[in-house]
């Protein structure tokens, strides 16, 4: 009792009983909200899908790092937090573009 089970039933996996249209819903929000901190321009779907993956990664850390999230709010802020990281990341990785 106490572990919270989050995405596909697995502990510490982020996501915990909010339902496909609730990691539709916080995968959309944690994109957007990412795109606009990290100053991207995506798309609808991108968002989701960054979103969604910002969800695995920060729910992943946090059940590493011990931090219990629960409900729609703890979901989003996690989800936020995972996204930005990848964002972060993956623009640390992506070689610069000139215009």
């Amino acid at each position: 009792m106490g572990e919270s089970h989050g995405l596909m039933g697995i502990p510490g996996m982020g996501m915990s009983g909010v339902g496909f249209f609730g990691l539709l819903v916080i995968g959309f929000l944690a994109g957007y909200v990412a795109e606009k901190t990290m100053n991207r321009e995506h798309g609808f779907l991108t968002n989701i899908l960054v979103g969604i993956a910002g969800a695995f990664v920060g729910g992943t850390i946090a059940g590493i790092a011990g931090i219990s999230f629960y409900g729609f709010l703890g979901n989003l802020v996690v989800a936020i937090l995972g996204a930005i990281l990848i964002l972060w990341i993956f623009g640390r990785s992506a070689p610069r573009r000139t215009r």
